[in-house]
């Protein structure tokens, strides 16, 4: 009898210590689908604006598009530079760049339309903390529109000043693969700018404006336009604006395009804590003034044409890089 009831108090005991396996089990189990949902729910992204509201709509927009459901675009309001959790922010323009960083050195910035030598410096010094989708357009992408716009050329001239000398470096190198030899000419102070221009537009097919504030801004873009024309030259770049100006034509990455790659790097930083290295977008379009190449006799492709020949360009130039 008594081994009968110590069998049963045997069995008593080991069920009990089942039924809190299991009960341990299910718990866990709780406990890691909790913390999976927590890790993979709505993520957050906040955005200092322009203060262009139709602007700053448009980019909240089109990146909320990119980054998905999942994740949601919010403005920063009232002076507000500190997120929860360290989310990270969104700035559009070096304007709220700069305010956002001067409040808060801590935060995450992804920057949007700022330019390479407004931002690298940053980046260079906050590693995965700051980066960038540059603005500007890849001057031997503007190059190459030079190129597809007047097959025949073989030379190109750049204007630099003194202290922006060493932006144009890197392309001076590279264009010799391309077919097209440059030459830099220096200006040192803005009453040699039009000389100096004279100079450089007897040694070049084209001339290659690059984002340099110093030289091609309001007050000299007008004299530096006519300038060419008057020699029959014309001018690629700097930017879609100076198209609208009277630059032939510019490179120009679309918004959705820009918005795509803020995306990107925005899901590296959720995936890895960090954000990515500053890039350009992978997708630009061309801008061209029809009027311009008319008045100097230059037969320009359509659109579609020149784009689809730009894009070839990029690809053989990119193999003969690798």
């Amino acid at each position: 009898m008594k081994r009968i009831v110590q069998l049963q108090q045997d069995n008593n005991q080991s069920s009990r210590a089942r039924s809190r396996s299991s009960l341990y089990g299910l718990l866990f189990l709780l406990f890691s689908t909790l913390a999976w949902c927590q890790e993979s729910g709505p993520r957050t992204v906040y955005l200092a604006g322009s203060g262009n509201p139709a602007l700053d709509q448009h980019m909240t927009r089109l990146l909320g598009d990119a980054l998905g459901e999942d994740t949601s675009v919010r403005p920063l309001t009232n002076g507000q530079t500190a997120t929860p959790d360290d989310a990270p922010i969104v700035t559009i323009g070096p304007s709220a760049f700069s305010r956002v960083r001067q409040a808060n050195r801590r935060a995450p910035i992804l920057a949007m339309l700022v330019e390479r030598s407004f931002i690298k410096d940053y980046a260079a010094r906050n590693p995965g903390q700051i980066s960038a989708v540059y603005y500007d357009v890849p001057l031997e992408l503007q190059a190459l529109i030079g190129k597809a716009v007047l097959p025949q050329a073989t030379k190109v001239a750049i204007l630099a000043s003194t202290e922006t000398a060493g932006l144009y470096e890197p392309v001076v190198d590279e264009l010799p693969a391309m077919g097209l030899q440059p030459r830099v000419f220096i200006i040192d102070t803005q009453q040699d700018l039009i000389p100096t221009l004279v100079r450089a537009l007897s040694y070049g097919d084209f001339l290659l404006a690059g984002p340099d504030d110093r030289i091609y801004n309001p007050s000299t873009i007008k004299h530096i336009l006519l300038t060419t024309y008057r020699r029959n030259r014309i001018v690629i770049g700097p930017s879609q604006a100076y198209v609208k100006a009277g630059s032939l034509a510019s490179g120009y990455a679309p918004f959705p395009a820009m918005a795509k790659a803020a995306a990107d790097q925005l899901h590296h930083y959720f995936a890895n804590g960090e954000l990515p290295a500053p890039d350009y977008p992978d997708q630009y379009s061309v801008e061209i003034n029809s009027q311009v190449a008319r008045s100097l006799n230059i037969p320009l492709p359509d659109k579609e044409t020149l784009q689809r020949d730009l894009d070839q360009a990029r690809a053989q130039y990119g193999s003969s890089r690798e």
